[in-house]
């Protein structure tokens, strides 16, 4: 038996697959073009600022579950700022934890 056949699902004109590759650079193309960002922040221009400096990206070793949903939580929280009309910045940090211990390293190794 078919089990497709006996669910009631919508009717939709998207594609099943998001062909990413593809449609990307197109999308990004037409945001540039409308100047969909300038527009974004004249919106906001004048309004109370929010800003959300985010820490090392996977400071504390290989990348796992729990760092992509802090990602998805930091971005909640961006939105949510920006749609109650704040004007926000994202900062992003950087891993700065290993840059002593590679110096050691160089200094011992004679890099």
């Amino acid at each position: 038996m078919d089990y497709k056949e006996t669910l009631l699902l919508p009717q939709t004109e998207f594609q099943m697959r998001g062909n990413l590759v593809q449609n990307e650079p197109s999308r990004y193309a037409s945001w540039i073009a409308k100047d969909v960002y300038g527009k974004m922040k004249a919106n906001r221009q004048g309004a109370q600022s929010f800003t959300l400096h985010d820490g090392p990206p996977y400071a504390n070793g290989h990348t796992h579950i729990g760092h992509a949903l802090n990602k998805i939580l930091k971005d909640i929280i961006v939105k949510y700022h920006y749609f109650n009309g704040k004007s926000v910045r994202f900062t992003p940090g950087w891993d700065c934890h290993g840059l002593p211990i590679e110096q050691q390293v160089e200094k011992k190794l004679g890099g």
